[in-house]
């Protein structure tokens, strides 16, 4: 058997090249996003350059395609607003009965109220206020 002070140090080593792994890949893959966002921000505004460029009788066909993209964006980001407001609310209706269960007799069981809250509330703007198109 190892000694309790070794597997201490063990433990702390292990989480501390793991954390800086961790966090060295959610850098990478930030950066890796922010690059490939600004990509397509560059093509996006070449194309509508080479738009104003050309003449009137191909530029109502892009025009409508560079819309329809717009919308299924919006589309998108409505979806995952709603999507999130449904996760935030399953998980505050699971933290009332898990909290009741370790502390019956104080109301600890309320924090739940927190994450349903804002999963409401991100519902209700996913579905009522978010724009349409």
């Amino acid at each position: 058997m190892l000694p309790g002070n070794f597997h201490q140090l063990f433990t702390l080593l292990f989480l501390g090249i793991a954390s800086v792994a961790l966090f060295s890949f959610l850098a990478v893959a930030a950066w890796s996003k922010a690059r490939r966002q600004e990509r397509e921000a560059y093509y996006r505004s070449e194309t509508v350059k080479k738009i104003a460029e050309t003449p009137s009788t191909a530029v109502n066909s892009a025009l409508e395609l560079l819309r329809e993209q717009d919308k299924i964006a919006a589309r998108k980001t409505r979806e995952g607003v709603r999507l999130g407001g449904l996760v935030t609310t399953a998980v505050g209706i699971g933290l009332f009965p898990l909290l009741w269960g370790i502390e019956p007799r104080e109301p600890v069981y309320l924090v739940g109220l927190i994450p349903l809250l804002i999963g409401v509330a991100l519902l209700t703007y996913g579905y009522l206020l978010a724009p349409k198109e």
